[in-house]
């Protein structure tokens, strides 16, 4: 006499594998008619038809200033050549900045001063003069005539103004960055303070300029206009054309001072030179993990954290090797899916992206839909039918059973 009883609890299972059976997630952005942020968001089933390239679609949508391959010849929108503004910039103080006042055989008035909140600095005697945005030897100018204004002086005295440290700075960053706010640039803390640079006269700086203050704010977005880049001092509206940054060319990079605010426009169009570790691009992207593959039943005994730091420019395929979700058994792993949660940064709009790992491996074109790795997405691995039911058939303890027939 056969019994049946494992075979019925194998088609039950089976059942209930096929109502858990994974689907397509649907978009907020119809991906395909190339309303999301990358073109390579699209499905990779062209059917047959012959593939468009990604970079063409996303040139479609450009507005605003030239690519960043436009950028030979390069000037600001000052007319002042990159190269001469690279790396050194007009020397300005800020809020907070120390200096050295030497006024002339009078040991009185010589000494160390910080510019005050109000931007004024402050010598015994002497109405405030204003400091901040202005050149050490404009303040010297300055100080100059008020001594002889006041009548502390019968003649003009010989004035000098130098810069002994630079203080932090903060800056308002907005517009196409990945993290539009206030940032803190420059200052030295523990670690980075040198002694007998705190005793010496002079300073110089690579930490209060406009490269960092984008690089605090997360770094410019794929769709930024980098030729031209707002810096808003005052009343004064100064443009800056930093297209080589990515390409590691020389570009403007001026000091900022206290209050100073940056716009950063958006071309409204994905591109990928600036998709590149620079000194204006994130160095690298924060991604949320799940892999609850069959080679891996948690994050944790497959050795992959929850979050994990990529280098910025990876590619969707190279993080899911990251995930431990390629690769095992061809019968039970070939079928595995790999799904990407972004959000379209100009929009806001959520975007849900459903790959087959096969054929993402496989397909000729794979870059054309293989989407870059934005800061904070997040990426799961599905299992494949195979070991879902494998899986089940497990939980229920008729996975042996099911290969025996009982007489």
């Amino acid at each position: 006499m056969r019994y049946f009883a494992s075979v019925m609890m194998v088609g039950v299972a089976s059942l209930l594998a096929s109502c858990a059976s994974h689907k397509i997630p649907g978009n907020i952005e119809d991906i395909n008619a190339g309303e999301g942020y990358q073109a390579r968001y699209r499905g990779p089933d062209t059917g047959g038809a012959e593939v468009t390239r990604s970079a063409y679609l996303d040139a479609l949508k450009c507005a605003g200033g030239p690519a960043l391959s436009d950028a030979d010849a390069l000037t600001t929108k000052t007319g002042v050549s990159a190269s001469s503004v690279t790396g050194s910039g007009a020397e300005v103080l800020s809020i907070g900045d120390l200096v050295e006042v030497f006024v002339a055989e009078d040991e009185t008035l010589s000494g160390s001063y910080v510019i005050g909140e109000d931007g004024n600095i402050r010598l015994p005697f002497l109405r405030p003069v204003p400091a901040a945005a202005r050149s050490p030897s404009a303040v010297a100018a300055a100080i100059a005539k008020a001594l002889l204004a006041d009548e502390l002086y019968s003649i003009e005295p010989r004035v000098s103004v130098l810069l002994k440290d630079y203080s932090e700075a903060t800056v308002f960053v907005s517009g196409a960055v990945f993290e539009p706010r206030q940032v803190i640039v420059g200052g030295a803390n523990a670690q980075t303070r040198d002694p007998e640079r705190q005793l010496a006269l002079g300073a110089a700086t690579s930490s209060r300029r406009l490269s960092t203050a984008l690089r605090n704010a997360g770094g410019i977005r794929p769709d930024a206009d980098l030729s031209q880049v707002v810096l808003i001092r005052g009343g004064t509206r100064t443009v800056y054309d930093i297209r080589p940054a990515p390409r590691g060319g020389p570009f403007p990079d001026p000091i900022m001072i206290a209050g100073d605010r940056v716009e950063v426009p958006s071309r409204k169009c994905f591109q990928d030179d600036l998709m590149v570790p620079s000194s204006v691009t994130p160095p690298g992207v924060t991604v949320f993990l799940s892999n609850l593959a069959e080679t891996a039943l948690a994050n944790s005994p497959a050795a992959v954290p929850d979050a994990r730091e990529m280098r910025y420019g990876t590619r969707f395929l190279q993080a899911v090797f990251g995930l431990n979700c390629v690769g095992g058994s061809k019968l039970t792993n070939a079928n595995r899916r790999a799904v990407l949660f972004s959000r379209n940064p100009i929009t806001g709009e959520s975007v849900v992206i459903d790959r087959s790992v096969e054929d993402l491996l496989r397909a000729a074109e794979r870059d054309e839909f293989n989407p870059y790795i934005l800061p904070e997405d997040s990426l799961a691995c599905y299992d494949s039918k195979t070991v879902s039911l494998r899986n089940l058939l497990a939980a229920f303890g008729v996975a042996t059973a099911a290969t025996f027939v009982v007489d």
